[in-house]
């Protein structure tokens, strides 16, 4: 073996290592965006929930003063949504779980919108 073939082979080497190194770089930046959007979406979640949380105070408060029952129209809610399911599942569909929240949450608006209606009456 002469001093060619070795040239040729450990250039060979070289460009396979350079090769690693860009990709492990590349996957390195990769996991620093990953990290950076995992910590914002975290971020962002959190406010969302303390905002819910408000939101639900603040709904709590205002349903107490015009005479709703929260728990009851969240039990008749989760009626209607089990029964919706159960309707869905002897015919073989599904309703899905955002469908399933999104009627939850019509149902209990529209029972509090009757409720407050009547209140104010």
């Amino acid at each position: 073996m002469g001093f060619g073939d070795t040239a040729k082979k450990i250039q060979t080497l070289a460009d396979r290592a350079e090769r690693t190194y860009q990709k492990i770089n590349e996957l390195r930046s990769e996991v620093e965006e990953t990290q950076t959007t995992v910590l914002d979406t975290s971020e962002r979640v959190q406010r969302l929930e303390n905002e819910m949380a408000e939101q639900r105070a603040v709904l709590d408060a205002v349903a107490t003063e015009v005479g709703v029952d929260l728990e009851s129209v969240s039990t008749e809610a989760h009626i209607t949504d089990a029964e919706a399911v159960a309707a869905a599942d002897a015919h073989g569909g599904d309703t899905g779980s955002v469908e399933s929240d999104d009627a939850e949450s019509d149902d209990a608006e529209s029972d509090a919108d009757e409720s407050a209606d009547d209140a104010e009456k």
